[in-house]
């Protein structure tokens, strides 16, 4: 896309310099790459040399989420939710550009997966004996 080409540029040309400032460890760390953390907010390009299109999976199914553990299902909230956030800003710079947003079903693919975890984790916090842990689970699951 042009145009996360042209706002990543400039975007990323500002934060490279402040990360440098804050962060010497992430270069050594990343190897002779430095990582920029808002290249995390935006897609990466295809070339247009790719002829096959593009095919984005489904949302989670409740039944599959349910077989998983607590800690795979924070994992998965907070990659979806990364997820939607770039889908999120490079619908807001697309709009902004009057330009149109590329497969607009992907964020409600994310939204409904993010949905349907918090439904998993509140029926494990309802099925849970110790009311007090039960209430802890729910203010937890509240706060994603």
């Amino acid at each position: 896309m042009f145009l996360a080409k042209a706002f990543g540029r400039r975007f990323f040309a500002a934060a490279a310099a402040r990360s440098k400032q804050y962060s010497t460890t992430t270069t050594a760390a990343a190897g002779s790459q430095g990582h920029n953390p808002l290249q995390e907010f935006f897609e990466v390009d295809r070339t247009p040399d790719d002829e096959k299109p593009v095919v984005y999976g489904r949302s989670w199914k409740a039944s599959e989420l349910r077989l998983k553990s607590w800690d795979d299902l924070q994992k998965l909230w907070y990659v979806l939710l990364k997820e939607k956030n770039m889908l999120m800003t490079q619908r807001q710079m697309l709009h902004a550009q009057n330009l149109r947003f590329p497969h607009p079903e992907r964020l409600p693919k994310v939204r409904k997966s993010m949905c349907r975890i918090k439904h998993v984790l509140t029926e494990r916090a309802i099925e849970e004996p110790d009311a007090r842990r039960s209430a802890e689970m729910k203010r937890m699951i509240n706060a994603l």
